[in-house]
């Protein structure tokens, strides 16, 4: 891999100019094609094969109106009078007749006709089916909608338009979220003491990440792609992006101030850094893309997008940071008399090295601090609540949020989102007539049951054979209760079979979301399975020793049950919530554990990587345990350090996003790299490797014949590899296993 990777330092650094024309080819090609073809963004979450899917997809066929997205149109009178008084009652009926032609409604049900006029008279809820998914909703229906409710405000109606056709339109990147760019570019700033160096990481950085966003835009019209789904790409190609610019011109810079060839230096920064960049970046791929697993096809996409978009990251660190150090040639060497100088060739301990040996001291006392912290932080995800979001956490003051809580305080939480029950009476026993008894039964029973607000009498379909019945929760849509009644219905459905040959099927958006909740819960024991044996087994090739492994392992469940720990108190108990502009407290994502869990073991094992890449390269070329900790770890202190910086301002960015998954999301990736850079890498990990001494780096010889030998120390390079970083007494060595 050392070896490999040098060579292509040294071709790139050599054929610059061929290589800067690749790549801006490439993306003026993606960028072309993307402006022909436009956007095509799926913002709808399904679990097809699901008991919900399937039934909408038979309403859909057999009722479009039904099977469509739904609105609501909420009209309440001034205090004191009703909307049955003349004035009111006429602005209310223009009202629902311009909603009825707006395009792509396919039906309006006025309050009276569903019963949802609140005992007072002073509320009314009507209800507006579109003939099409949310997803093909334009925007000029969402619009018309509104304007309907202008006569029945003329007439003095105070009306608010939402609904589950309001749910996500996108998400917008605005200015805010470049904040967390200009934070890396002042990081980058401190940490080389040169705008030169600064930038090049955000030019790399940006330069793959406008190739691969471009790209992921035009796969769009070929695979359901969500705006989800490109904000986490956006996130994970900038931060690594820089992070992995950021390793590999670090060791440049600190070869060239060692005196080292510019060329020469290039070509080594490759074949070492460049080296654990690749399998730093392999960890996050593999870890993105077991999202498959999980078996939830907009799910799976999102992290096959993180991983191309991680994937085109290390390219870029590969091939293009190589073609622009050769465009800098010497003018990236420190000037003498600078700090970034002086901290290369100063015999005065570092930060980094202060800190190293502060936590080595005392091993023993620092590995129980430390975990004894993470676990008390991590004791809250014991309460961890997972839902998929509705109106109601959307911002506040949006028209979806005031329709929301209005809807809320006149009916009940329930009426936000309604179960839809698809009778088939195809197998009903005693025909039709049986058929009839049966669902008046079905309706009567479903009545009585806990947790149940309201049912809809029986209501036929195009189909002689399907009959639909509106069932309404007495609790919100992401609640607890909700999920449990639509078990205990599909229960119930399933004695009904039984005896009568009705088959009942629960369906509708609420529905589908409570399905795609229990399939992620579900699956997440394999998905963590799959994911940490496969990185385990990248681990255990590089570093050919069986503790780093499971200390990296260790450390990253340590980390990521931190950051669950930290998103209870923020988004469930409401600490901060203010600050952090959280909308409503409450369930969390469902996917958000998943996505947590790929993306922070994979950036747990970049730092993983990068730490113990510099401690693995002293103790290959002859440092005894201990030293080889002292010499490798601070080398990689000020790295790190600059690198999760980046991370958590990347993702602190999108923390001020108005949008009840990303943000979240954004929180949890930033509190989760903070706890694992500083405390689980920089701190825990030189700490374990202290206490085991040689054993650090032991493994059975029977395992060691197996395993491939992987090179991304530079032990393999020509001699004069190691020029300007190591005395001649440094000779290389092999790592001794099973002996």
């Amino acid at each position: 891999m050392a070896s490999l990777l040098y060579r292509l330092g040294r071709f790139s650094f050599r054929r610059r100019r061929l290589l800067l024309s690749i790549w801006l080819a490439a993306l003026a090609v993606v960028v072309a094609g993307f402006g022909v073809a436009g956007s095509a963004l799926d913002e709808q979450f399904s679990i097809p094969g699901s008991q919900s899917q399937q039934a909408l997809d038979r309403l859909k066929a057999v009722e479009p109106a039904a099977g469509g997205v739904s609105g609501q149109l909420v009209f309440t009178a001034p205090p004191g009078h009703r909307i049955t008084e003349q004035p009111y009652a006429n602005g209310m009926a223009a009202a629902l007749r311009e909603a009825s032609h707006a395009p792509q409604v396919g039906a309006v049900i006025p309050p009276q006709k569903a019963g949802t006029v609140t005992p007072d008279g002073r509320t009314a809820l009507a209800q507006v089916q579109y003939s099409v998914a949310g997803p093909d909703v334009k925007t000029t229906s969402v619009d018309a909608l509104k304007d309907s409710a202008k006569p029945a405000e003329k007439a003095g109606l105070t009306v608010h338009v939402g609904g589950a056709v309001f749910a996500s339109h996108g998400v917008q990147i605005g200015a805010t979220e470049v904040i967390g760019v200009l934070v890396a570019l002042v990081v980058l700033v401190i940490t080389f003491g040169s705008l030169l160096a600064a930038g090049m990481p955000l030019i790399t950085a940006i330069g793959g990440l406008a190739v691969s966003l471009s790209g992921l835009m035009l796969l769009a019209h070929v695979f359901s792609v969500s705006s989800t789904a490109i904000t986490l790409a956006v996130m994970l190609g900038l931060a690594v992006g820089i992070d992995y610019t950021l390793f590999i011109l670090s060791r440049h810079r600190a070869q060239l101030a060692r005196g080292m060839d510019v060329e020469e230096s290039a070509a080594r920064a490759l074949g070492t850094a460049g080296s654990a960049v690749a399998f730093a970046g392999l960890t996050v791929v593999v870890a993105l893309a077991g999202l498959s697993v999980v078996g939830i096809p907009f799910l799976t996409v999102m992290g096959l997008s993180g991983a191309l978009t991680v994937v085109v990251a290390v390219l870029a660190a590969t091939t293009l940071l190589p073609a622009l150090l050769g465009f800098a040639g010497r003018r990236l060497v420190p000037k003498p008399t600078s700090r970034a100088a002086r901290r290369e060739t100063s015999a005065k301990p570092a930060m980094g090295a202060r800190w190293i040996r502060t936590v080595t001291r005392r091993p023993l006392l620092t590995v129980l601090a430390g975990v004894a912290a993470l676990v008390v932080v991590a004791l809250p995800a014991r309460e961890l609540q997972l839902a998929l979001p509705d109106n109601g956490s959307a911002p506040q003051g949006s028209t979806q949020r005031e329709a929301y809580d209005a809807v809320s305080h006149a009916f009940g939480p329930g009426f936000n989102g309604p179960l839809l029950v698809l009778a088939d009476t195809s197998h009903a026993k005693g025909g039709p007539s049986g058929a009839r008894s049966e669902l008046s039964q079905v309706a009567s029973d479903l009545k009585k049951m806990p947790g149940v607000a309201a049912v809809t009498p029986p209501q036929p379909t195009s189909s002689k054979t399907d009959q639909v019945l509106q069932l309404v929760p007495a609790t919100a849509p992401d609640a607890q209760g909700t999920e449990d009644l639509v078990h205990s219905v599909r229960d119930y459905g399933d004695g009904v079979r039984a005896h009568s040959g009705v088959s009942l099927a629960v369906t509708g958006t609420t529905a589908v979301n409570v399905d795609v909740s229990s399939k992620l819960s579900a699956s997440l024991v394999p998905f963590a399975a799959v994911v940490v044996g496969l990185c385990l087994i990248i681990l255990l090739i590089v570093f050919r020793s069986l503790v780093v492994p499971l200390k990296a392992t260790i450390g990253f469940l340590l980390s990521v049950a931190a950051a669950f720990g930290a998103v209870v108190a923020v988004f469930q108990w409401g600490w901060l919530a203010d600050v952090l502009g959280v909308s409503r407290t409450g369930p969390v994502v469902s996917f958000l554990p998943v996505i947590l869990m790929a993306v922070l073991f994979g950036l747990a094992m970049d730092y993983e990587v990068f730490v113990v890449a510099g401690i693995h390269e002293e103790y290959a070329h002859g440092s005894d345990p201990r030293e080889a900790i002292q010499r490798g770890a601070p080398g990689a202190f000020r790295v790190v350090t600059a690198a999760a910086l980046i991370m958590i301002a990347v993702f602190a960015g999108f923390v001020t996003l108005d949008d009840a998954i990303v943000k979240p999301i954004a929180f949890a990736l930033a509190f989760g790299v903070l706890v694992d850079a500083f405390v689980v890498r920089m701190t825990l990990v030189p700490a374990v490797l202290t206490l085991v001494g040689r054993a650090g780096w032991w493994l059975p010889g029977w395992l060691a014949r197996i395993l491939p030998t992987v090179d991304i120390e530079g032990r393999g390079l020509p001699a004069a590899a190691h020029a300007g970083s190591h005395t001649g007494e440094d000779r290389p060595r092999e790592v001794s296993h099973g002996r």
